[in-house]
């Protein structure tokens, strides 16, 4: 079955880095595309980013465009998310998800989520 282990979250001041990691198993990796979401206490999901299956197209929310970079390696199955001067405002549990297409839809619900890690950045 569609398994996402994510890691790489923690506390972090503002305008630190932070390079999130998320390691697929269970499908074919390569031809599907992977996003990232994160909730927010309170908030609703948003989705912050997302890559095609052959990284030819990424997506990002107009939050966190310039400061968080997505990719992917289709050998190791694992896609990241390097985000710079981070905010609090960017305080959330962070999760990557698919539904198993090959394009970035935005606004299409994920059908496959990991547990999420936690992401903390103090101002």
């Amino acid at each position: 079955q569609v398994q996402f282990v994510e890691s790489g979250g923690g506390l972090v001041q503002t305008g630190g880095s932070l390079r999130l990691s998320c390691a697929a198993s269970g499908f074919t990796f390569e031809n599907y595309a992977i996003g990232w979401v994160r909730q927010a206490p309170g908030k609703e999901r948003e989705g912050v980013s997302c890559i095609s299956n052959s990284r030819t197209s990424t997506y990002y929310a107009d939050s966190v465009k310039g400061r968080f970079t997505i990719s992917r390696d289709n050998v190791l199955n694992t896609v990241y998310l390097q985000m710079n001067s981070l905010k609090p405002e960017d305080t959330a549990v962070y999760y990557c998800a698919t539904d198993l297409t090959k394009y970035c839809r935005a606004g299409a619900p994920y059908d496959y989520w990991g547990q999420g890690t936690q992401v903390t950045v103090s101002s």
